[in-house]
């Protein structure tokens, strides 16, 4: 693909505005040739800003007129099971936010409808792209060929995820069009409070230690994990808070040194994580470019839409998450 790569966004909302359009809006390689978004004072704010030539109600509107070699659909997640499938239809890559829905129910619909396009879904699980987390998977994958990996610890405290990365959001006051939700459980459950917080974290467990995993202990503050391999892998869900900043890490363990990972706030700005790599020898810290997470994800996609690279996560890993949290869940609730 020698061409830019056309990019159409459906929804522009904060997340899709400042996680993801400015984002694509920024890299060279590609290009949003068209936006939907159901508020229409919205819409037209945004593209004027963005300098995107044409404007739709709906996504279905947008496909139907727009040539596109990919969409990014940054939509509530508990929507994604009536706005998702529509969109497979142009039979173009489809990106959208984490986790991949609501309920395991839901996902297994989206999958297969996903199936019978015949496209594929990348789900933005941001942390993989974060400079910081690409650089410690290389290095975890080349120890393990001599160590043996034996723990992974993930430290997720509450604090400032926003750094900041709202300041340049477009608002309006626009009622926001109801569109039918995919499951009656409210917000406040446990399940959607864990899954729209700390599915990151689980699926991060699963990326550093190379392999699926079971949950075998769990409380309201910790999830216990044995992998495939035998290996141990903790999630400690906010032991304590922050009110400033952002305090995130990874520890992976070998027999003999480890690999730290210190990532920062989701939405911090030209800002990657941190890695420290010990070993007999002493430690090592890498130096990484000032690229931030959202920043290189929307680069991996268009990367992925190019075939330069494999989607970092499909839609059929993401569903795994779905079902961690589901047996979390099971385990500290004893249902």
């Amino acid at each position: 693909m020698s061409q830019k790569v056309r990019i159409g966004f459906v929804g522009v909302g904060g997340m899709g505005q400042c996680a993801h359009l400015r984002n694509y809006a920024a890299l060279p390689e590609c290009e949003v040739v068209a936006l939907s978004e159901l508020r229409p004072q919205l819409r037209e704010a945004v593209a004027r800003r963005y300098g995107i030539a044409r404007t739709y109600a709906s996504g279905e509107e947008m496909l139907a007129k727009e040539k596109l070699d990919g969409i990014v659909a940054s939509q509530p997640f508990d929507r994604h099971g009536a706005i998702i499938p529509p969109l497979y239809k142009a039979r173009v890559p489809v990106f959208t936010e984490k986790p991949i829905a609501a309920s395991v129910e839901v996902g297994e619909k989206i999958l297969a409808a996903l199936k019978a396009s015949g496209t594929w879904h990348m789900v933005g699980y941001h942390k993989r792209s974060d400079p910081s987390t690409m650089w410690a998977k290389e290095e975890i994958d080349r120890l393990r060929q001599t160590s043996k990996l034996k723990y992974v610890r993930i430290t997720m405290p509450a604090g400032d995820w926003v750094a900041g990365g709202f300041n340049d959001l477009i608002k309006s006051d626009e009622k926001v069009p109801e569109v039918p939700r995919d499951v009656t459980e409210g917000w406040d459950s446990p399940h959607f409070q864990f899954v729209n917080y700390y599915i990151h974290q689980v699926n991060l467990l699963r990326h550093l230690l190379g392999e699926s995993y079971e949950v075998i202990h769990a409380t309201d503050v910790l999830l216990v994990a044995k992998g495939a391999s035998g290996a141990t892998g903790t999630i400690e869900l906010s032991p304590y808070t922050t009110k400033l900043g952002w305090q995130e890490s990874a520890l992976v363990g070998f027999e003999s040194g480890y690999v730290k990972l210190e990532l920062p706030a989701p939405l911090v700005l030209n800002q990657p994580g941190r890695v420290e790599v010990y070993s007999e020898k002493g430690t090592f810290s890498p130096q990484l470019p000032p690229v931030h997470a959202m920043r290189q994800q929307a680069s991996n996609f268009i990367r992925a839409i190019k075939g330069e690279i494999k989607p970092l996560c499909d839609a059929v890993e993401a569903l795994e998450d779905l079902k961690v949290a589901r047996d979390y869940i099971r385990h500290w609730k004893g249902v």
